[in-house]
């Protein structure tokens, strides 16, 4: 998986917006305004911080050591960098899914029911 196939993957989600708030390379995926996902563009090899449960991001730092750790710089305990070239599509996007999932289980019942 690519970094334009992530960028249509995210943005074929609903209500997802994509933008540039820190820099010009660092391209940041949105679900009602909240972050859910980002990457570098200019980053090698390619990779995506993407949120992740706590419990369940520190098994995937240890069953994929070297290619999924700490989110840079992230909150630690909720982020998770993955760098996607070594990884199946098919669990880039289950891990793209279960951060967008978390990020609109955190909203309030008013913003989930605005999700088009």
């Amino acid at each position: 998986m690519n970094i334009e196939e992530i960028r249509t993957y995210c943005l074929s989600k609903p209500s997802v917006t994509e933008d540039f708030p820190f820099d010009d390379t660092t391209l940041v995926f949105k679900v009602l305004g909240k972050m859910f996902a980002l990457t570098g563009l200019n980053r090698q090899p390619p990779a995506i911080n993407l949120k992740c449960d706590p419990e369940k991001a520190i098994e995937l730092r240890e069953e994929y050591d070297g290619i999924i750790f700490a989110g840079f710089h992230m909150n630690k305990k909720h982020w998770n960098t993955v760098e996607i070239t070594n990884l199946a599509q098919k669990f880039v996007i289950e891990l793209i899914d279960h951060s967008y999932d978390m990020v609109v289980k955190g909203m309030s019942k008013k913003l989930r029911d605005q999700l088009i």
